[in-house]
């Protein structure tokens, strides 16, 4: 699973960041940004719960592909 943040949409609500700090946090432009390349899999529910929160619908999230 990976997650984006669309900068243009972004508008530094930070929701993201309170709801998932391991995946989110917030650039020195006060943007969210994702810090990991990959979503651990402890932290997938909260990425979606995220991803649903955001004011600005500004993160998407591509789950894994199965074989």
């Amino acid at each position: 699973m990976k997650a984006f943040v669309d900068e243009d949409r972004c508008r530094g609500h930070a929701v993201c960041c309170s709801l998932c700090p391991e995946v989110f946090d917030l650039s020195d432009d006060g943007y969210a940004v994702v810090q990991v390349p990959e979503i651990p899999a402890g932290s997938a529910a909260a990425v979606r719960d995220a991803a649903g929160s955001c004011p600005e619908r500004a993160i998407t999230v591509e789950e894994g592909r199965t074989a």
